[in-house]
């Protein structure tokens, strides 16, 4: 515990004196880079919120532009549809005063038609005719009115002084037989008689339901807590969702005054201690303005949600602002080292490696290490050229080594092939066969010391062994080799397929039940890669086996050909190395039905091919 203690004691005075060595640049840090960040990140972020803030009202602007635009269509096809019956030449003959009772009848069944054509546009509410008491059906009281049953209404005087154009009333409520009371708006026209044109024969409404505008307002999400709804230019409520306040004044004068200056527009206001916005534009069919009342919060805590990326951009610029200090201070330290560094190896060619020893005492803090580090990669050098001077001496060992093996092999080709004429001499037919088979087997592996083989060699080898072992254990074993043509111009590591082959018999078909088999050897190009298959149908080996076979070295194997090894993680790491990491040996195998080893490795082309 108290060890513990102590070195926790160590590790906090040794960041202690960390700082306060780099006090000075921490105080850099601090002026040059974290001050200038915090009032960059600062006006950053105020300005961003309020260009956002301007983009996303501008944003709401157009989707109310855009609505005004669909109540436009709405209030444009009530219009002409009014036009339609204002231009009817029966609708005069019916409100002439000179007109004969059958003359009305006659001009009644058009109108009939024209205002059940009306009742066709899905904008119009009713069509109402208010004509002097004396026309026929004038007391109807579903199409047709008397003119008297105006009186009192607002806008009456309105209509008659418009002389015949069409003047819009705000919505209000009108009790029909069918469906009931309803608000509705009115597109209104004072009617003249044709023969007496001072004189006022009636008035011509057309009706659209308030809840039609409703709807189409209703499809405008701006905001949760915004309001939208229709005014007069004088301020008057036209439409409102909210009934009570149909006909009230808008509370704002400064958006009164922008009613009277411009189209469309922003204004910020407040209302109720708190900022809000006001988007409107005009309706170009009525005048009337589209009014929307968005709190400045939900406009504001939109503008933060976008400004996150702002924010993002932001951290950038100061992170690249601070890895250029970070350059420059690290330009300033390596200059400053470079130059201790020029004095040390200055001093090492006026003096000597001892003056170090000699200074080592002397120097304190960052220069003591310098020079002690100095030292020990001198000293390091020294040895690894001693280890250098070593290897070569040990490489120069090896290669006489291999000069005097190579002549090794004439002794015993020689010798070999003496036994062998000695064993025709004597009719031993058999022994100068093994005995021709080992001398092709020796010549064949030793290859004049190189370590790679065509692989049509490589294929002989394994023939040549498995010709020698059928002489060792006749009649158990058969075994078949399939080549494809043109695999001589290629190379592989010699000694690649003898282990696996041997395997196949020793540890495969030697210790199946029957000790009797087939091994099959093919050889084939895949692309540009060159693929060995050993198969045969021996014992085979269980999953676990299979899995540890070339990932761990086995133990090694007797003498008679039993025992456990397997040599194919030494295969496996020699074509690791002659051809990569991708390549090597894989083993698919069941237990009682064989075993089947792929070896696969790029293809590299002989020397002698090359050449030619």
């Amino acid at each position: 515990m108290r060890r513990l203690l102590k070195r926790s004691w160590n590790y906090c005075l040794l960041l202690l004196k960390g700082a306060m060595a780099a006090r000075r640049w921490l105080l850099a840090y601090v002026i040059l880079i974290l001050i200038p960040a915090a009032l960059l990140l600062y006006s950053y972020t105020q300005k961003s919120s309020q260009i956002i803030e301007e983009e996303v009202t501008r944003t709401m602007l157009q989707t109310i532009k855009q609505a005004s635009i669909n109540l436009d269509y709405q209030f444009d096809s009530v219009r002409d549809t009014s036009n339609i019956i204002f231009m009817n030449p029966k609708l005069h003959q019916y409100l002439s005063s000179t007109a004969s009772i059958g003359q009305q009848l006659d001009s009644l069944k058009e109108l009939r038609y024209l205002v059940d054509n009306a009742g066709t546009n899905p904008n119009v509410m009713r069509v109402r005719l208010f004509v002097n008491s004396n026309r026929m059906f004038s007391g109807e009281r579903v199409n047709f009115f008397t003119l008297d049953s105006l009186k009192g209404r607002p806008w009456l005087q309105q209509v008659m002084d418009a002389g015949g154009t069409i003047v819009w009333t705000g919505a209000y409520q009108e009790s029909y037989l069918e469906p009931g009371p309803v608000y509705v708006f009115s597109g209104a026209r004072m009617l003249r008689d044709p023969e007496v044109y001072d004189q006022i024969s009636g008035v011509l409404l057309i009706d659209v339901a308030e809840r039609t505008i409703q709807d189409i307002l209703a499809k405008i999400k701006l905001t949760q807590e915004g309001t939208i709804y229709l005014a007069a230019p004088d301020g008057t409520m036209i439409s409102n969702k909210d009934k009570t306040l149909l006909g009230s004044k808008m509370e704002f004068s400064e958006v009164l005054t922008a009613f009277g200056q411009s189209e469309e527009g922003i204004i910020p206001v407040m209302k109720d201690d708190s900022s809000r916005y006001v988007v409107y534009t005009t309706l170009r069919s009525t005048g009337w303005k589209l009014v929307a009342e968005i709190p400045k919060a939900e406009i504001t805590s939109r503008a933060t949600a976008l400004n996150q990326f702002s924010g993002i951009a932001t951290l950038s610029s100061v992170t690249i602002l601070f890895l250029l200090l970070v350059f420059i201070l690290l330009a300033v330290i390596v200059r400053g080292m470079n130059r201790r560094m020029q004095s040390v190896i200055m001093m090492i060619k006026r003096e000597g490696i001892e003056s170090l020893d000699e200074r080592s005492g002397m120097s304190e803090g960052d220069s003591n290490l310098l020079e002690n580090s100095v030292d020990h990669l001198i000293h390091k050098v020294h040895d690894l050229m001693e280890e250098t001077y070593r290897s070569r001496v040990q490489e120069r060992e090896a290669q006489l080594r291999a000069l005097q093996a190579q002549i090794n092999p004439h002794f015993l080709y020689n010798t070999l092939d003496t036994i062998n004429w000695i064993a025709i001499g004597r009719g031993a037919h058999d022994i100068s066969q093994m005995i021709d088979g080992l001398a092709k087997y020796f010549r064949l592996s030793l290859n004049k010391g190189k370590d790679r083989v065509s692989v049509s060699d490589e294929l002989n080898l394994a023939k040549v062994y498995l010709d020698i072992q059928q002489t060792r254990f006749p009649k158990s074993f058969e075994f078949h080799i399939e080549a494809e043509a043109g695999l001589d111009v290629y190379e592989m590591p010699k000694l690649t397929l003898q282990p696996i082959v041997e395997n196949a018999l020793l540890h495969g078909i030697r210790k199946s039940k029957g000790k009797a088999g087939t091994i099959w050897i093919r050889a084939a190009m895949e692309g540009d890669e060159l693929v060995l298959s050993v198969t045969d149908d021996g014992i085979g080996m269980q999953q676990e086996l299979v899995g540890t076979l070339l990932t761990e070295p086995q133990p090694a194997m007797r003498s008679d050909g039993s025992g456990s090894s397997y040599g194919l993680y030494n295969v496996n790491e020699r074509i690791k190395l002659f051809a990569g990491e991708q390549y090597g040996l894989t083993i698919e195998s069941r237990l009682g039905e064989g075993t089947t080893v792929v070896v696969r490795f790029i293809c590299l082309q002989s020397d002698q091919h090359n050449e030619t």
